[in-house]
């Protein structure tokens, strides 16, 4: 009796700490950065481009399209945040997807991009990360890299060694960026710089990619959020016109 007590303690013990650590992970996580009224506006379909909200994703979708975007969000920050972003590139005949992450997290949902994905096989995929975002879109372009016609980097970085597959990589980060820590971007750059197109924004920030104010331990952007996203946009235009060109 004695010894199933210890047992039934030791188990009960282990059931409580569970508990205590998963009502601290909500509680973590119902904190997040949340889209403002500018990709409120944003979320709104127009001529040339239809939007619409699904259980897992939000979609930018024009009326002619033979390329595809899936975006991937940073820690902590509401999908529709990206809105504007996606929103311009839907512009340019791009179908765009932001990814409702589980918790707003995008480790609890790096393979979401293929649910998309195999809806359209036949067109040109892109997978864009921001922050913790793109580091989850690495380890996913990892291991599915034949499914996609490039990676994009937004203030993030690979932890995973890209190089063997061949695939473009755009990474673009801000001058004023003080969340992205560029020791660890520098240490990792040789995991994607075998097919690496870089721009740094001048006078660009962490949060300017989305829309949802300022970021804790950010810098000071001295450009708008409209000149970044703006920016942004010329750049992926660029790469993947440049891209696609060579196929």
């Amino acid at each position: 009796m004695k010894k199933f007590k210890k047992i039934w303690k030791i188990i009960s013990g282990i059931i409580i700490f569970i508990v205590c650590i998963y009502i601290v992970f909500v509680i973590y996580s119902s904190i997040y950065y949340k889209a403002d009224d500018y990709a409120k506006e944003c979320f709104n379909s127009s001529d040339i481009v239809t939007i619409s909200e699904e259980k897992d994703y939000l979609a930018f979708v024009p009326n002619d399209y033979s390329t595809g975007i899936i975006l991937y969000p940073g820690a902590k920050v509401e999908a529709l945040a990206y809105a504007p972003l996606m929103y311009e590139l839907a512009k340019n005949n791009i179908a765009c997807y932001i990814i409702k992450m589980p918790y707003n997290l995008a480790f609890f949902g790096i393979n979401r991009a293929n649910k998309i994905i195999d809806k359209n096989p036949d067109i040109n995929w892109y997978l864009i990360g921001h922050s913790l975002g793109g580091a989850m879109a690495s380890s996913y372009t990892d291991k599915n890299f034949e499914k996609l016609d490039g990676l994009i980097l937004l203030a993030s970085y690979s932890t995973k060694d890209l190089c063997d597959n061949d695939i473009p990589i755009l990474s673009i980060y801000g001058s004023n960026d003080k969340v992205l820590n560029m020791d660890k971007y520098e240490m990792y750059k040789n995991n994607i710089s075998k097919n690496l197109s870089e721009l740094v924004i001048a006078g660009g920030c962490h949060a300017y990619f989305g829309s949802y104010g300022k970021q804790k331990n950010d810098g000071v952007a001295t450009i708008t959020k409209e000149e970044q996203i703006n920016i942004t946009v010329n750049e992926i235009n660029k790469f993947i016109n440049n891209e696609n060109g060579k196929t």
